[in-house]
Parts: C-alpha cells; sequence; structure tokens
C-alpha cells in the first residue's frame, strides 16, 4: 500500500493532524492506523458486570478511534501551562494561539460552550491565598468539560467527518514495525489480523498515546531514534465526598495544584479532578490494571475523585523509567488479586491495612465497585509514598478536611510518557521521515495538547508543495 501520509494511532494528535490537513485543503492521501475499534463499537462490558472482564486483545477503555480521550473524563484544558512540555519546543505564545483554534475545533464537533473556572474571582484569590500559606502553586486553567459520555459522541462525528473526506482509516490494525531504507524512515508494517501489510509513505506519524510509550520506546533503542530519559508518575487516585470539595468544585471545578514537599522535594501535582465523579480501571498490556477516573455530564456520585501523581525523573545509569513504573503496579495487582487495592488515608497513618467491613461503614463508599480493600503501601515506593502524604497533608489546609482519616486512596495511578523524543520544531526527528506526536513522544500530556501537536503537524505537511 501507499500514501502520502501514514499515522499510527488514532488519538487526539493523530486526529488533529488529519483534521489540519484536511482543513487547509492538502489532497495528500492519508492512512490512519488503529489498533482498535470504531468509536461506536467500543464498549467496556463493566457497567453490565460490574467487575473488569479484562477483554482481549486489548483494553476498550484505552483502545480504539480517540484512544483513551474517548472514555475520560472528557476536560479540555486551555492554558499552555497545562499539558506538558510542548510550549518550550514551539513557543508559549504559538502553544496558546493552536490552543484557542483546537478548541474551536472541539467546539464546531458539538464541545458544551460553557468554560469552568473563569467566575467567582474573589474566592478564587483566598483559595490561592490557603495554597500559598499551605506550601503550594495554583495553576489557573479554563476547562471545558466534554464530559465523558458527550466526548464519545464528538469523537464520533470527528470520526465520520474524516472518513467521509477520504481518510482511510484502518481498524483492528496493529503496527508491528518501521519500514527502513537507508536510514531513511519510508512507512510502516502493520498486522490487519490475518497477514501483514506494509504501507509506504513519505511521512511516517507515530501517536501511539501514554499505552504505546512502551512500545516506541523500544524502537527508539531499536533503531537509534535520538531521545532523552523521560518522566514517569507515580500516586494515587483520591476520593472523598462532594461535601469536602464543594467550594473548589464551584470555583475552580477542577484544581490545579503543584508542591514539592519535603525531604525529598519530588514535584507532586493533582490531576484530573472529577466532581461528582466515579474511579474506574484501565487494563494495559500485560494485564496491568491501572486506576483512572471519569466525569460524566449528567450522571454525578456522591464522591469527588482527582489524581495525585508524584514525577520522577531517572539519572544515569538507569534509563528504564516505563518499566520501573510497571514494576510498581504489578507488585500493587498481586497484592490485590489483579484487582485496584484501596486503602483510607488514616489506616495509612496508622500503619495498618483497611479492611472491607471498615469500608462499609466509612462515609465515603467506593464508586469502583470490584475495588479490593488492602494495603497500598506494601507496593508504593518509599519516596512516593512520603511525598504523596506530605502532599495530602497540605491539601488539607486549602481544602479542610481532604485528609481525614476516612479518605480513599486508590493504587496503582501511573502515567506512562515515552522517553522524550528529541525533536525540531517542525517535529522531525534524527530519522528522516519519521515524525513523533502526542503523549507518546514524551512532549505533551492529555488531550487539548495532544490535539494542538497534531494541528501544527497537520499545517506543515499541508504547507509542504
Amino acid at each position: 500500500m501507499n500514501s502520502d501520509v501514514v499515522i499510527v494511532g488514532a488519538g487526539p494528535a493523530g486526529i488533529f493532524t488529519a483534521l489540519e490537513m484536511l482543513k487547509k485543503g492538502c489532497r495528500k492521501k492519508i492512512i490512519l492506523v488503529e489498533k482498535g475499534q470504531r468509536v461506536e463499537n467500543r464498549r467496556c462490558p463493566k457497567s453490565q458486570t460490574h467487575k473488569c472482564m479484562n477483554c482481549k486483545p486489548y483494553c476498550h477503555i484505552t483502545t480504539g478511534f480517540s484512544g483513551a480521550g474517548a472514555f475520560s473524563d472528557g476536560k479540555l484544558s486551555l492554558s499552555y501551562e497545562v499539558g506538558g512540555d510542548l510550549p518550550t519546543l514551539v513557543g508559549p505564545e504559538l502553544a496558546q494561539e493552536t490552543i484557542h483554534y483546537a478548541d474551536q475545533i472541539y467546539l464546531d464537533f458539538g464541545a458544551d460552550t460553557h468554560i469552568e473556572g473563569l467566575e467567582h474571582e474573589e474566592e478564587r484569590r483566598e483559595i490561592r491565598k490557603r495554597a500559598i500559606q499551605a506550601g503550594l502553586k495554583l495553576v489557573d486553567c479554563p476547562i471545558r468539560h466534554m464530559g465523558t459520555e458527550k466526548a464519545q459522541g464528538i469523537y464520533l462525528a470527528i470520526q465520520q467527518h474524516l472518513l467521509e473526506s477520504g481518510v482511510e482509516i484502518l481498524f483492528g490494525c496493529e503496527c508491528r514495525d518501521l519500514i527502513l531504507e537507508d536510514h531513511i524512515c519510508k512507512g510502516v508494517r502493520v498486522f490487519d489480523g490475518h497477514q501483514e501489510l506494509d504501507i509506504f509513505a513519505k511521512h511516517t506519524i507515530v501517536a501511539t498515546g501514554r499505552r504505546g510509550a512502551d512500545w516506541l520506546e523500544k524502537l527508539c533503542s531499536e533503531y537509534g531514534i535520538a531521545h532523552g530519559p523521560g518522566t514517569v508518575d507515580i500516586g494515587v487516585r483520591v476520593e472523598v465526598r462532594n461535601e469536602v470539595m464543594e467550594t473548589v468544585n464551584r470555583v475552580l471545578y477542577e484544581s490545579k495544584l503543584v508542591g514539592y514537599p519535603k525531604p525529598f522535594k519530588n514535584k507532586v501535582r493533582t490531576f484530573c479532578q472529577n466532581p461528582g465523579g466515579f474511579v474506574s480501571q484501565e487494563n494495559y498490556d500485560n494485564d496491568l490494571a491501572v486506576v483512572n477516573g471519569h466525569s460524566y455530564k449528567e450522571v454525578k456520585s456522591d464522591n469527588t475523585n482527582l489524581s495525585i501523581l508524584c514525577s520522577h525523573n531517572f539519572s544515569t545509569p538507569f534509563n528504564q523509567p516505563i518499566a520501573y513504573a510497571q514494576k510498581v503496579g504489578e507488585l500493587t495487582n498481586m497484592l490485590g488479586a489483579g484487582h485496584i487495592l484501596v486503602q483510607r488515608f488514616g489506616d495509612i497513618l496508622d500503619g495498618k491495612r483497611t479492611w472491607q467491613k471498615e469500608l462499609a461503614q466509612s462515609n465515603i463508599r467506593p464508586t469502583l465497585p470490584d475495588v479490593v480493600a488492602g494495603d497500598i503501601t506494601a507496593a508504593m515506593p518509599y519516596r512516593a509514598m512520603i511525598n504523596i502524604i506530605g502532599f495530602i497533608q497540605a491539601m488539607d489546609y486549602v481544602v479542610p478536611g481532604f485528609a481525614s482519616y476516612e479518605t480513599l486512596l486508590y493504587s496503582p495511578e501511573l502515567k506512562f510518557y515515552s522517553n522524550r523524543v528529541k525533536m525540531d520544531d517542525a517535529f522531525n526527528t534524527s530519522l528522516q521521515g519519521l515524525h513523533c506526536l502526542g503523549d507518546s513522544s514524551g512532549w505533551t500530556r492529555g488531550l487539548m495538547m495532544s490535539s494542538v501537536m497534531g494541528v501544527l503537524m497537520g499545517r506543515r505537511l499541508a504547507e509542504e508543495v
């Protein structure tokens, strides 16, 4: 097969590359390779079974058109200060300008016009004051919340637009390898479930998201693609009653707080806050179960959940940060017999495990049905656990009651990012003909900044003669 452009991965970065090429009137042939299924065919059976069925050959929550975006909480961060390090590559002005541009595309496909976090100025000032007093930084970031169920509809509309506009999307097609000739990337080798196919293209774009981070890291090592050590985030998903988060939920919707707790001073941050949301499970390769959170537009719970992540940056001689985080997850899964573990914050401070009967007696009831009560500290690295405890205690000053005895901590919450691929501002890697985008590149984190990177890549390809 021959194409002008082949894109591996139909997540936001890959999708917006194709969208922008179409918007610019580009007539280049585009083939989009996606390991998973169409949006309308992605279904997680857990809503009926109330437990993870460990679907094979992949988890429908993380794999398929729009990637994890279709089943995420559907939040679009509208500030260049949030979403990774792309602004350091392309410049903050261009990053912010392109955020507004990509946001309008989401609006055109049906995103809610309301933006969270722009009102209640006096109350925001008070929250910031308390954060400063607690040694934390409050990052102002307006949020457009699509909602998990609404996001699926938006991405379905985008999918249909791409298909109707002539983009060839190969669903159920796994990329196995790159095709190289004389140290130039000429395309990709894929498996469609029956046979291997070679797709030749002038430009090959890898945009496989966090799920494909490990795979891309191996490609970089095998083919000598220049890259540097990446970051992994190891943390927990925290769940509290809505009453505790009432003011923050109303004023900010999503509080983005950053701190550097003593004694280690690793960067610790909040991420993916879901007012009235639900804790969820995602399955990665090798049966690794990790925790996440969803927030729907219509269906609400009595709880708010958010992630607290501790960033780890390793130095020589160690260069396997993804494998390190996977081992932490595997150990936690082992303790939970393949399930997500949960522990009360007070039990952690008391040095004891949490029992299932204690959860039943608490004010906070877990929103993840098949979670297993236990001891997450038996698997969590000491440095990460101490950082998380210190951060939660600082958060309690900003949000009184956050560090209560009954606050639930779910584990493992892991965010994998590829070792950062070295590229110029046109996203050219050291391997001619190859470009890496989105979370798999190590430069972005989240829906919006991945979409921005796709827009900028699409413009470059459309302008090329």
